[in-house]
């Protein structure tokens, strides 16, 4: 019961102090790649969220647009969705790790993670890495998340959130194996969190300016989002080597 318990919701794993680092990692890892990469690859789908609200925002006023384009039900569709998912990862890490007695399972993830990051901030080493194939959808999801966007409030936009997160991305694969690496459900779950909250900032940037966002935040955070990447890798890469010491 114990050990399950510690697969469950054991925050040291990796050390006093190991969860809330990984968390502030990815937390910089969402603020990067959110300018530099969701707001491209997500881009599209919170811009149409926020066109089919404009009307309904226009009208209120300035607050209204604020509200409208902050998408706060397909944010927490995304929270709910990412949270899961790093619950799932942290957990089945953690119970291999500590059934089988071997450990440096956990360091071996956080490598992974501070490799992947460190791939996100050079544009040639992730030049090398495989390029999944863009998503594809069955036809009845194509159209299922075509209504959804239609009409992106309460309950409709909550589940165009969940079903979003579960798409395919690197920067995702990146952040899971760090959750993992925290060894427990909770840790995995709070740490994909503080993704996510990371991501929100430039994805309601894109939801109030459209493209224009993009445009203008280009060469400078780029630089920004390398620097960023960079640090959170090294970081992962200082608690590995800190976990197997």
């Amino acid at each position: 019961m114990e050990f399950l318990a510690n697969c469950l919701h054991d925050l040291t794993a990796i050390g006093p102090g190991g969860v809330p680092m990984v968390m502030a990692a990815l937390f910089l890892a969402g603020l990067a790649g959110g300018a530099t990469h969701c707001a491209g690859m997500c881009g599209p789908f919170v811009i149409a969220q926020s066109a089919a609200v404009a009307d309904r925002a226009a009208a209120g006023g300035m607050l209204a647009r604020i509200s409208g384009a902050a998408l706060a039900p397909y944010h927490l569709g995304r929270a709910l969705g990412y949270g899961l998912l790093g619950a799932l990862a942290g957990g089945f890490a953690g119970l291999v790790a500590l059934g089988t007695g071997l450990r440096f399972l956990l360091a071996a993830l956080l490598v992974l993670a501070a490799l992947l990051m460190l791939a996100q901030a050079s544009a040639r080493i992730a030049a090398l890495l495989p390029r999944l194939p863009a998503p594809r959808l069955p036809a009845g999801i194509e159209a299922r998340m075509g209504a959804l966007i239609a009409a992106p409030t309460g309950l409709r936009g909550v589940a165009l959130g969940l079903m979003l997160s579960a798409l395919p991305c690197g920067l995702l694969y990146g952040a899971l194996a760090a959750a993992a690496a925290t060894g427990s459900a909770l840790g995995g779950a709070l740490a994909m969190l503080a993704f996510v909250a990371g991501t929100v900032p430039a994805l309601v940037g894109v939801a109030l300016l459209g493209r224009f966002f993009g445009r203008r935040a280009g060469p400078g955070m780029r630089v920004a989002g390398a620097a960023l990447f960079a640090l959170n890798g090294v970081m992962l890469g200082a608690m590995a080597v800190r976990l197997v010491a």
